[in-house]
């Protein structure tokens, strides 16, 4: 009995370090207590054995994904959970899902990941486990375009680890000051009573301050495809750590996908963007789509100093210089900073002779690169800076003039 205990409390151990490892927050005291459960309930049946484990290690709605994705993937042999109750195995190999569901791939990382550390030695696993100094400087500068698929996985740690900084701006409204001008009577009042009127403690108001909104605009045409699903990680990570962002994808049309990327899960966030997407990979219509935005959204978002994020590569093939210049230039009069993301500038050798790319660089503020964690992190230092700027926008038309 003793060593039927200590199989399931090992299987039980690994699969909590596995949920840890996906995102999961499962720590000593979680272990502990589904251990007790397990033998406290008696479970006899997969469905049991799922719930049991469930009720203990998820304690959060978004959560229940990936719990039931590594539960399957960990589980997935048949007849294993039986087998496991009764300490009869202790392997879980099996074929890989065709189409996994949101987090099924991060989980299928964390658990066999894990499989293949137990045979290694455990101080050389955290050797491999763990960046240089020059592995790091190399993934910063690295195109998006040339990662492998676990240089792209490290991206997207170091993607989501981006603190976005804080540019306040000043609204017309007033608010509680120490250092303000104008007396505050109500609040004065009221801080006279509690001394029954004997003593009078001037209250004062002050300019209001808040953080402007922020606005994005992708494209995710074919010539945009190597770097959407990273764009989209990076506006997941500002629009968590700042509530008052808004995301548009476009392509041959306009979608807000807003309400999609808040989702807390990055996986589950992408995915429901893709299916809120028909044009994924398509053709690019950025006049049309611009003026989908001017016309429907630019009135509603476009408040209290927004900030414009417009990532494409300016490559626009189905609309006139004067349709798309008319729509850029509403545009950038309808916010207060229009910064453009544009992976092109990777090359040295960049030149401004596309249509597109000529009707749109005099009417934006700022022209950067987008194409790695480098250009990511200037691009989060700039916006804390309302006068940062690269370079000048029309210096590419000066040029080629």
């Amino acid at each position: 009995m003793a060593d039927t205990t200590g199989r399931l409390a090992e299987n039980i151990l690994y699969f909590a370090r596995a949920l840890r490892a996906a995102g999961i927050p499962v720590g000593p005291g979680a272990v502990l207590d589904a251990l007790e459960a397990v033998d406290v309930a008696r479970v006899g049946g997969r469905d049991d054995f799922y719930w049991t484990l469930h009720a203990v290690f998820v304690k959060r709605h978004e959560h229940s994904i990936l719990f039931d994705q590594a539960f399957r993937i960990f589980f997935r042999k048949r007849g294993y959970i039986e087998k496991l109750i009764a300490s009869m195995l202790t392997e879980t190999a099996g074929n890989e899902p065709k189409a996994p569901p949101p987090g099924a791939q991060r989980i299928q990382e964390a658990l066999f990941s894990g499989l293949n550390a137990r045979e290694e030695d455990e101080q050389e696993v955290e050797l491999d486990a763990r960046l240089t100094v020059s592995d790091r400087e190399v993934l910063q500068k690295k195109d998006f375009a040339q990662m492998t698929a676990a240089e792209i996985a490290a991206a997207k740690e170091a993607i989501a680890r981006l603190a976005l900084p804080l540019d306040m701006v000043r609204t017309r409204r007033l608010a509680a000051s120490r250092r303000g001008r104008l007396i505050d009577m109500r609040r004065t009042l009221r801080a006279s009573m509690k001394a029954g009127g004997a003593l009078i403690d001037l209250k004062y108001l002050g300019p209001r301050v808040q953080e402007p909104p922020i606005v994005a605009l992708l494209d995710i045409s074919g010539s945009m495809s190597q770097y959407t699903r990273l764009f989209l990680h990076f506006l997941h990570s500002i629009t968590d750590a700042r509530k008052r962002v808004t995301t548009f994808l476009f392509g041959t049309r306009l979608t807000n996908v807003t309400r999609a990327i808040r989702q807390r899960d990055p996986d589950e966030a992408l995915a429901a963007c893709s299916a809120h997407v028909p044009d994924w990979s398509g053709g690019t219509r950025i006049a049309s789509s611009l003026r989908a935005f001017n016309k429907q959204w630019a009135r509603r978002v476009l408040t209290q100093g927004a900030v414009v994020l417009l990532i494409t590569d300016g490559l626009d093939r189905d609309a006139e210089d004067d349709d798309l210049g008319f729509e850029i230039d509403r545009l950038h009069r309808s916010c207060r900073r229009l910064i453009w993301l544009n992976p092109l500038l990777r090359f040295e050798g960049f030149e401004a002779r596309a249509r597109g790319v000529k009707a749109m660089l005099p009417h934006v503020d700022e022209l950067r690169p987008i194409h790695n964690l480098e250009s990511m992190t200037e691009l989060v230092a700039a916006l804390s800076d309302r006068h940062a700027s690269r370079t000048d926008p029309k210096q590419w038309l000066r040029k080629v003039a």
